[in-house]
């Protein structure tokens, strides 16, 4: 039986520690998956990967497809199964759905699992955040999300969140727990999500067994202390706002 791979480019820690590198492109990303989530080459806007495109959320909430050679420091990407989808109902907050996408995963003992899911439908609001890639050099996630973000809010738009599950024990190689960015069905808007409601929609939920990490080649991220980097400003940078 083959199994779904998650395909990551670097860690979350070294992201988190200012690692904001290109450690591969674009179009060498999408040859290992079709939807997924990340950033670029100097923290530069949130990465949107959905039906074999790539998509970058600059900092005011605009979208735009982005070339093949443009850089990729960090990600996750897998291709999609088609399953049938799982209708969600009555999300008032981040808070519901991750208690409807834990729930879901728990009752198929899936939650040491990794996943890779696709909720699209009509949201009644999206809270969300990029930033843009100035003075990224040498700085950690944390200092550079403070002076570079920006948060926007988009209202009764249609649209797609791609949402990525790792389980607690790979903390650090990324964000423990649900993960989720989102772009409009023009391919117009999108951000990394803080916050989502919704009334009505459909989810495809894929469970993943394997994992392949690419990690820098350069000597410069061998010299990174990467369990230096902090818990709690990972979780607030990547889950919170």
């Amino acid at each position: 039986m083959e199994y779904l791979k998650m395909f990551q480019v670097a860690t979350l820690q070294s992201l988190a520690l200012g690692y904001t590198k290109s450690v591969i492109t674009v179009g060498e990303l999408l040859k290992h998956g079709n939807i997924g989530l990340g950033t670029f080459e100097g923290v530069d806007g949130e990465m949107i990967v959905l039906d074999g495109n790539c998509y970058q959320a600059k900092s005011d909430g605009a979208v735009f497809e982005t070339p093949d050679e443009k850089g990729v420091p960090f990600c996750a990407v897998s291709f999609l199964q088609d399953e049938p989808p799982v209708e969600i109902k009555g999300v008032e907050d981040i808070a519901s759905l991750k208690r409807f996408l834990d729930v879901y995963i728990d009752e198929r003992f899936e939650l040491n699992s990794m996943h890779i899911v696709r909720i699209d439908g009509l949201f009644s609001e999206v809270m969300a955040r990029s930033e843009t890639g100035k003075d990224s050099r040498h700085v950690d996630l944390k200092s550079l999300l403070e002076n570079n973000q920006q948060d926007f809010d988009f209202h009764d738009i249609e649209g797609t969140l791609v949402c990525v599950y790792f389980p607690d024990y790979m903390d650090g190689i990324n964000a423990a727990g649900w993960h989720f960015h989102f772009v409009s069905k023009d391919r117009k808007h999108g951000g990394h999500v803080f916050d989502v409601s919704f009334e009505k929609a459909n989810a495809v939920i894929n469970k993943i067994c394997a994992i392949e990490i690419k990690l820098p080649e350069e000597p410069e991220f061998d010299t990174y202390a990467l369990k230096e980097a902090s818990n709690s400003d990972i979780k607030k940078v990547e889950q919170g706002k």
